[in-house]
């Protein structure tokens, strides 16, 4: 079977919601109006900590789809002002969210055990001010939340192949400005990192999906113990340490795209490692002179620049049912399925969405059933299901 990225139909029921005239679409979805729709249709449980968990009305999969957001729409009106990434949360939500997600995956893993059956992931995206809101593609909810997906590779055999020039598949890393220009410098600088539970897999072969060929470029770690060390503390300070450094990365990267021979940006993680590896490495500051001096001839060029960090991180499950972590800066597209190789076109079908529906609904009702168990929130009553 030919290996590529494959493009599937997701079928789903339209969102009886009305957009406030004089609103565009994505200046609405970011309101706290929108939350409280998402909330009273689609929630499935919360917390104090203003942890939301919920179906996916517009999903990637009907087999398991279901997001945690970080719900701060009330306490933080600006939606500009609100945190974004895994970084600006405080520790207490963070404890609680890390718990959260070891039990989902965990779930996840039981339900569906054959890797040869299903492609499982999680992760999260970045939601950083990085485009103007006004602009094609921006995030339609600012505020940090996550995603827990599972594709029926069956689906994915008999889909057709993904158009490889699709924009979004360019986030890939095969595309971009850093594999293309600063590979070695790039996971140079990772293999710095203190990490001993993710560990470096012995090749890119190791990391990548055959079916769909991805992920293409991109650094990856194999969780080492399995679905067992999610359960261990050091495993998410290793998975935040690879954000961290990602960002100090990134950072470093534009502002001397920004101002040639600049300082070392303020707070970033690992100063040490930023002086050694990064501003002191001629190939890095050879291709922030390429990035600059085009930037200044070429203005559609400057303005598609993401001058923040931007990212997609997640954990997946390869071909051979190990767990993988990897991230990706964020260049251009914004689904994180992408990142495997999955584009998904959405549908609207009500039929065949809730021919779905209920082994869907079932499937959320339980993990959200070991949620509440582990004390990690109360049940939501909507339309579609009770309280507990």
């Amino acid at each position: 079977m030919h290996s590529g990225p494959r493009e599937i139909i997701t079928p789903f029921r339209p969102i009886p919601l009305d957009v406030p005239e004089g609103m565009k679409p994505n200046e609405f979805f970011n309101s706290t109006e929108n939350l409280n729709d998402l909330m009273s249709n689609n929630g499935l449980l919360q917390n104090p900590e203003d942890l939301l968990l919920y179906r996916k009305a517009l999903g990637h999969s009907n087999l398991f789809d279901a997001s945690i957001i970080y719900n701060t729409s009330k306490t933080t009106l600006d939606p500009l002002g609100r945190p974004v990434r895994r970084t600006q949360v405080p520790d207490h939500v963070k404890h609680v969210w890390n718990r959260m997600n070891q039990v989902i995956i965990d779930y996840m893993l039981e339900i569906f055990p054959d890797p040869d059956e299903t492609l499982i992931l999680a992760g999260e995206a970045s939601l950083d001010a990085t485009w103007p809101l006004t602009s094609p593609g921006v995030p339609s909810i600012r505020m940090l939340h996550n995603h827990f997906i599972v594709f029926d590779k069956h689906q994915l055999r008999d889909a057709k192949l993904a158009d490889t020039n699709d924009p979004n598949l360019t986030d890939g890393g095969q595309h971009s400005l850093f594999q293309a220009h600063m590979r070695d410098v790039y996971r140079a600088f990772f293999e710095r990192l203190d990490l001993q539970i993710l560990q470096t897999p012995g090749s890119d072969k190791t990391c990548r999906i055959e079916l769909t060929g991805y992920p293409q470029g991109l650094p990856a770690w194999e969780i080492t113990g399995g679905v067992e060390s999610l359960k261990e503390v050091r495993f998410w300070k290793e998975y935040d340490t690879i954000l961290k450094g990602f960002i100090d990365f990134y950072r470093t990267f534009f502002t001397q795209v920004s101002t040639r021979n600049a300082p070392m940006p303020k707070r970033v993680f690992f100063p040490d490692l930023v002086e050694d590896k990064l501003l002191f490495n001629n190939d890095f500051l050879k291709a922030a002179k390429m990035v600059r001096d085009q930037c200044i001839v070429d203005a559609r060029y400057a303005n598609g620049l993401r001058w923040q960090p931007a990212f997609k991180q997640l954990i997946y499950r390869n071909d051979e049912g190990k767990l993988i972590v990897t991230i990706s800066q964020n260049s251009i597209g914004n689904a994180i399925t992408e990142l495997l190789g999955v584009v998904v076109k959405r549908k609207p079908d009500v039929e065949a969405y809730e021919a779905a529906e209920p082994a869907l609904i079932e499937k959320l009702l339980e993990v959200r059933q070991r949620l509440v168990e582990a004390d990690l929130g109360e049940g939501i009553e909507t339309p579609y299901w009770a309280a507990n």
